[in-house]
């Protein structure tokens, strides 16, 4: 069971530092516009599936801000996988129904998303029912559950229910069990079937070294805002996560497989549910020539960022010695959130000026991350606002500045805390990517099936990959060249994370690319390894695919139109689609942008 997290997508609290967990929210946003009567249609048959799946997952819902669910938990009672489909498949014929009877073109777009998902559901449940072992990182799920309503962007009525669902998971609550007595339930039932899947030991591992850290982090959540009489109920978590690690170590850990790889079937349907629609030979093939042409234009580049700012390196082709020079310049933990304001800010003015994409008028909320959410999700990322009933907060980009290690000891990054990098991550995790699309979802009105159901990493972190190349003409040398070193990355991603789970190459040698050839720090080149390995495994192409998928849209659009191409009102339309998925895309572009154009 993995948590919720977007951005990022993973996707992803112990003591927050002083200057980010007392930092002033931004100007609130406006609220979203009236809805269009057609995505009131849709919404109104979007809660079939949200209703069907929320029994089962209601740390989900509560997380997209859909109200009811705030003091609920998972359901990891018996015979849950029989359960789940059978809830899925009824909601699936009603949604079919509908559609049998809807005619408008929109909402009948919205129901086809919506059965789909359905469709995937039982899929992906049984499929992982038939081949796997279920173990669940149970500490990890509770900190994330609790971490989802105890946070600045949720409002205080819904921050109270969090003591509700402490309890839930606690078994303090009337009718409830302890989830970590469930989750044991679930794995020692099945454990007699020699032919499923165990979880690997690089996954317990990690699990085991977070335990104490995500005991730590609920309780500062609790005590951050200030929630009375939560003491018998965190005294019960920090014993019930603390004996599911001992039971862990002892239990699991001894049977853990080394060997990370998924069945072929289920790593298919894995980079299926992250949008990725091709055979992954073809994308490894793809993202080879890009990773060469990328490495190519850094060598390239890299003297002149040499140059401009004074580097001794003995090769100033050597693109990596020379990030490496540039990293020397390390903003301090406690510099960082002004550091990055800096950038951020300066990137809105070139925004509007380039005319890349409209913007808000309000600032962007940037922070640094706890030691608990950094082990939750190690990397940097986009923590949206409610996207269901949002009176005006906003979305979050969360920088981490460390990976935990099973040893309990800390990996540390260097590849975010100098300035250089700050201009392609804002880009990314902020304006005009992550921040800015999410926004626009809730401000523009986009429809529920097209927010909740039809996001998939290809869509999402495709549009955040895309906002950074848009970026980059207008940026210093250096924040060009690291750039470059994150579409490199990119690259590499839709390398190796195939190449690891199909067994075309090793951890080791995986690794040796992320340092020698990327250039990344040995805490940075953990968590990407990871996340290929047990973390999000096929995920980690989705990033190349859907910019890929984008920029070939627009080079078919430009062609089309000619001289009557305008990018601002092209980047404006793929933001009003919400997170329709390429195919989908493609063909709002082409039936309704390009003979809107055309016009003109």
């Amino acid at each position: 069971m993995k948590p919720l997290v977007l951005a990022v997508a993973l996707a992803l609290s112990a003591p927050i530092l002083a200057h980010a967990a007392d930092a002033a929210p931004a100007a609130a946003a406006p609220a979203a516009k009236p809805a269009p009567a057609w995505v009131t249609q849709s919404n109104e048959y979007t809660q079939i599936l949200i209703k069907a799946q929320g029994q089962f997952s209601p740390e989900q819902m509560s997380f997209f801000g859909v109200p009811g669910y705030d003091d609920k938990v998972s359901d990891l009672k018996p015979e849950v996988g029989k359960r789940f489909r059978a809830a899925m498949a009824e909601a699936k014929r009603e949604l079919q129904a509908k559609l049998a009877t809807e005619r408008d073109p929109n909402v009948r777009q919205d129901l086809e998303i919506l059965i789909q998902a359905a469709s995937d559901n039982i899929e992906g449940s049984a499929l992982n029912e038939r081949l796997v072992l279920p173990w669940f990182d149970a500490p990890q799920t509770v900190f994330s559950g609790m971490r989802a309503l105890l946070s600045d962007q949720t409002p205080p009525e819904r921050r109270a229910r969090a003591l509700e669902r402490l309890q839930a998971y606690v078994g303090l609550a009337p009718g409830s069990q302890p989830l970590t007595v469930l989750a044991r339930q679930r794995y020692e039932e099945r454990l007699a079937d020699k032919n499923l899947l165990q979880p690997t030991k690089l996954e317990v591992d990690q699990a085991l070294g977070n335990v104490d850290t995500y005991v730590a982090g609920i309780r500062k959540l609790f005590e951050k805002y200030k929630v009375e009489g939560a003491e018998p109920a965190l005294k019960a978590m920090e014993t019930q996560l603390r004996e599911y690690g001992q039971w862990t170590r002892t239990a699991v850990l001894p049977k853990a497989r080394s060997d990370a790889r998924l069945p072929p079937e289920l790593y298919a349907y894995s980079l299926k549910q992250y949008g990725i629609d091709v055979d992954p030979q073809l994308l490894i093939r793809r993202a080879q020539v890009e990773f060469m042409e990328t490495r190519a234009a850094m060598r390239q580049l890299a003297p002149l960022v040499a140059q401009a700012k004074g580097l001794k390196v003995a090769d100033p082709h050597d693109y990596v010695a020379v990030i490496r020079a540039l990293k020397q310049d390390t903003i301090p933990n406690d510099q960082l959130e002004p550091r990055y304001r800096k950038i951020i800010d300066a990137i809105d003015p070139i925004i509007r000026k380039e005319q890349i994409v409209d913007v808000p008028q309000r600032p962007m909320v940037m922070r640094l991350g706890s030691e608990a959410e950094s082990a939750a999700q190690p990397a940097p990322h986009f923590l949206p606002a409610p996207l269901v009933g949002n009176t005006g907060q906003q979305g979050q980009f969360v920088l981490p500045v460390a990976v935990p290690s099973p040893g309990g000891k800390a990996l540390q990054y260097d590849d975010f805390n100098y300035e250089s990098a700050a201009w392609t991550l804002s880009a990314h995790e902020g304006r005009p990517g992550h921040e800015l699309q999410f926004t626009a979802m809730v401000e523009r009105g986009v429809s529920l099936a097209r927010t909740m159901f039809a996001f998939n990493s290809v869509n999402v972190e495709g549009w955040a990959l895309y906002a950074e190349a848009e970026m980059v003409p207008y940026e210093p040398l250096d924040g060009q060249l690291i750039a470059l070193q994150f579409r490199l990355l990119r690259a590499a991603r839709a390398i190796l994370d195939p190449m690891l789970n199909l067994g075309l190459t090793d951890r080791a040698s995986a690794g040796k690319v992320l340092s020698e050839q990327v250039g990344f720090s040995e805490a940075m080149t953990k968590q990407e390894l990871d996340r290929y390995m047990f973390n999000a495994p096929g995920q980690a192409g989705s990033y190349f695919y859907g910019y890929s998928r984008i920029l070939e849209l627009r080079m078919e659009t430009e062609l089309k139109l000619g001289d009557r191409f305008d990018r601002l009102k092209f980047n404006n339309f793929l933001l009003d689609q919400g997170l329709l998925p390429p195919g989908l895309l493609g063909q709002a572009v082409r039936e309704e942008f390009v003979p809107q154009q055309s016009k003109r």
